[in-house]
């Protein structure tokens, strides 16, 4: 098996370098072309590329070992998300538009553009690479569980977490977005069919089909099918501290934002969601359903993340099919984590080495100091903690909900970005204030362990960064003319509604 877990690794990563390096054909010059494929991406590749950059490792590993170990409640925590979607569909025109208008590059130079101080900018990229060093860890982890799973420990978890690395930067160093968009598209497909070609197969072999797939739930595990489940999970607080950032996720994370800028035209940016809706809606129901499969095949798993590779390794898996899953889940991990290296690394170089740094720098060396030293610094960074989690609990880590812990510190920036669009009275201080406060506290909750009222961090953190936010704005002066600039251009270009 080892043998065939190395080849089938050989194979993926030869396909994905010859569509990188084909993509890098039509790479141009400067931080547009190499971060946002000069915002000409089609319909398609966009939404494909949105989806494999969303869905991750937290998946098929992830939401299938939270499904294992809290049942139903895992499905309505990721529905949050989708439910979430709607925010894109409202924000993600004036994303759009205004990002042609003032060519931003990410979300916190356009917040700094409009809240007219480098220093709201700054901070939010503070809070991304805070942040998504942890998430980043997270898709290496996966991996790590996923090849040292299915080779029975033949293949150190060590090894199958430096191969993701290695990946995500040469892809993502290849061609930019258009390398990761291209490969991100070739994942997708694979990670969607493959999966459910193989939840087929087991409901089969295991079950004898759906019927009585879904009466041994009934029979065997009734407590996971309620909420909260008869160990108490997925009680009220839980739910919310869980999918409260869940929910916002499409705002927060940059390298989901800076997918809103790349669609080529209206039409390419509503395939785009249209799209990544039913992947998105797809994808949830087979993790979902296959940690439930892997709970009645396979229960008492010391580890709930362990349940996805397990699972793959048994007889009733044909060889052939468990190892193309095996490189659909490495595929979606690797997407994610090649896309936040890009989005950490531009917003480096723009944010804050142009912003701050030396202002006068040309293109040609901001670019380089992206590709060159921004990129692998931020990969070696998260390989490091990838390591240090591993190695300090031993695989206690639930990939879920530490998944969920890191976007809740970059849920802090979701009110300073709503208010950027429609409140004119918004000022930098208050941005960066609620910022700073919301991601201490989020920080200091996650730390201690301590929930006040039994609430989680990411609601406090949201509660504190909305008072601050607010207050702080009414005594400051706002920069009005900009934000009547700002939003008179969308305003003038969004239809009765706001959607497009």
């Amino acid at each position: 098996m080892t043998f065939w877990v190395w080849f089938s690794v050989c194979i993926y990563i030869a396909l994905g370098m010859a569509i990188a390096v084909t993509a890098r054909r039509q790479l141009g010059a400067g931080m547009n072309e190499f971060f946002l494929g000069n915002r000409r991406v089609g319909g398609f590749v966009s939404a494909m590329t949105y989806a494999a950059t969303t869905y991750s490792a937290f998946m098929m590993i992830g939401l299938a070992g939270l499904t294992y170990e809290s049942g139903v409640g895992a499905l309505g925590f990721e529905l949050t998300y989708l439910c979430g979607l709607f925010l894109v569909a409202f924000f993600g025109p004036r994303f759009w538009l205004v990002g042609r208008k003032f060519n931003y590059l990410t979300h916190a130079e356009l917040l700094a553009d409009r809240y007219q101080s480098r220093t709201v900018g700054v901070t939010a990229c503070a809070l991304c690479l805070i942040f998504l060093i942890p998430y980043t860890a997270i898709q290496i982890m996966g991996i790590g569980y996923l090849v040292a799973g299915l080779s029975k420990g033949a293949i150190p978890l060590i090894v199958g977490m430096i191969i993701a690395i290695i990946l995500a930067i040469a892809w993502s160093n290849i061609a930019g977005l258009r390398s990761v968009a291209w490969t991100d598209a070739f994942q997708a497909l694979i990670m969607v069919c493959t999966s459910l070609a193989v939840l087929l197969v087991v409901v089969r072999a295991g079950f004898g089909g759906f019927g009585n797939f879904f009466a041994r739930m009934n029979s065997d595990i009734p407590d996971l099918l309620t909420v909260p489940t008869g160990k108490g999970l997925w009680n009220v607080n839980m739910f919310i501290g869980l999918a409260l950032p869940w929910f916002f996720f499409c705002l927060s994370n940059p390298q989901v934002t800076q997918r809103l800028f790349i669609p080529k035209s209206v039409t390419a940016f509503k395939q785009m969601i249209g799209g990544f809706l039913v992947f998105g809606f797809i994808y949830t129901l087979i993790s979902v359903l296959w940690g439930f499969a892997a709970r009645l095949l396979i229960p008492g798993l010391e580890k709930a993340d362990m349940a996805t590779p397990t699972l793959l390794a048994m007889p009733i898996v044909p060889t052939a099919l468990a190892l193309i899953v095996m490189i659909g889940i490495m595929a979606a991990a690797v997407s994610t984590i090649d896309s936040i290296l890009l989005t950490l690394s531009s917003m480096w170089a723009r944010d804050i080495h142009k912003s701050v740094i030396n202002p006068r720098i040309s293109k040609e060396r901001e670019l380089a100091i992206s590709r060159k030293c921004v990129i692998p610094i931020i990969a070696i960074t998260s390989f490091v903690f990838a390591w240090w989690a591993v190695g300090k609990t031993g695989l206690a880590f639930m990939i879920a909900p530490l998944s969920s812990a890191a976007s809740a510190g970059l849920l802090m920036a979701v009110p300073t970005i709503i208010a950027a669009f429609f409140w004119k009275r918004a000022t930098a201080a208050g941005a960066i204030s609620s910022m700073i406060v919301g991601a201490v506290t989020v920080l200091g909750l996650q730390v201690t362990g301590f929930k006040p009222l039994g609430l989680w961090p990411a609601v406090w953190g949201l509660i504190v960064c909305l008072i601050l936010f607010v207050a702080v704005s009414l005594v400051t002066k706002p920069p009005l003319e900009k934000a009547k600039k700002f939003m008179g251009y969308l305003h003038e270009e969004l239809p009765q509604g706001g959607f497009i």
